[in-house]
């Protein structure tokens, strides 16, 4: 699976972003989909997460109740819509994918691929 990430740029604060993820292959709906996030000079972080039917989401509880994570199997794509944005939100983000999913969808290691990232950055 190749993963392609997009949609990243600069806000200001309160504003919103719509982050776009775009999968290769022919069984992506048997793949978890998650979102991940480096601040400058921090670790990647948990943001959300998607279950491969599209019904089941987790996040992280930074991002709750502002950021949406979805997916199209039929197009292949998933997407994290990023609401009421904080300059605290400033981070590179990373579509990945894992393979049959898990309860360890919120580690780094529970996912195969990932994409090349998208900056996102948050002015106040």
């Amino acid at each position: 699976v190749q993963l392609q990430a997009s949609g990243g740029g600069l806000v200001q604060a309160g504003g919103s972003l719509r982050l776009s993820c775009a999968a290769s292959g022919r069984t992506f709906g048997a793949y978890y989909m998650g979102w991940f996030r480096r601040p400058q000079g921090k670790e990647r972080e948990f943001v959300a997460a998607v279950d491969g039917s599209g019904r089941t989401t987790y996040y992280a509880d930074s991002v709750k109740g502002r950021f949406t994570i979805s997916r199209d199997n039929a197009k292949n794509t998933a997407a994290l819509q990023m609401d009421s944005l904080k300059p605290e939100d400033t981070a590179k983000y990373y579509c990945a994918a894992d393979y049959g999913g898990s309860i360890s969808y919120r580690r780094l290691s529970s996912y195969e691929y990932w994409g090349q990232g998208t900056l996102v950055t948050v002015s106040s």
